[in-house]
């Protein structure tokens, strides 16, 4: 065998193991995501809030104030 072919049948098998090394290093295949679950929501009755407001008037240190309170609920429609 002459000295070049002995070269480029070297870089042939060369090149074909590189590629076989290449394929086998490749990361495993990706297994298919499960199927979304849907999530259903059954609503209530519908809530809202009633609210009360008012001032009252409260004594501090340097006079009698107006003072705005208030208070709130829930309320089914």
């Amino acid at each position: 065998m002459s000295r070049k072919v002995l070269i480029v049948m070297i870089t042939a098998l060369s090149a074909a193991i590189a590629q076989a090394v290449a394929q086998t290093q490749s990361p495993p295949a990706v297994p298919p995501h499960p199927a979304q679950h849907r999530i259903e929501i059954y609503p209530r009755p519908l809530l809202y809030r009633r609210c009360v407001d008012w001032y009252e008037l409260q004594n501090r240190p340097s006079g009698t104030v107006l003072y705005p309170q208030m208070r709130c609920w829930w309320v089914r429609e």
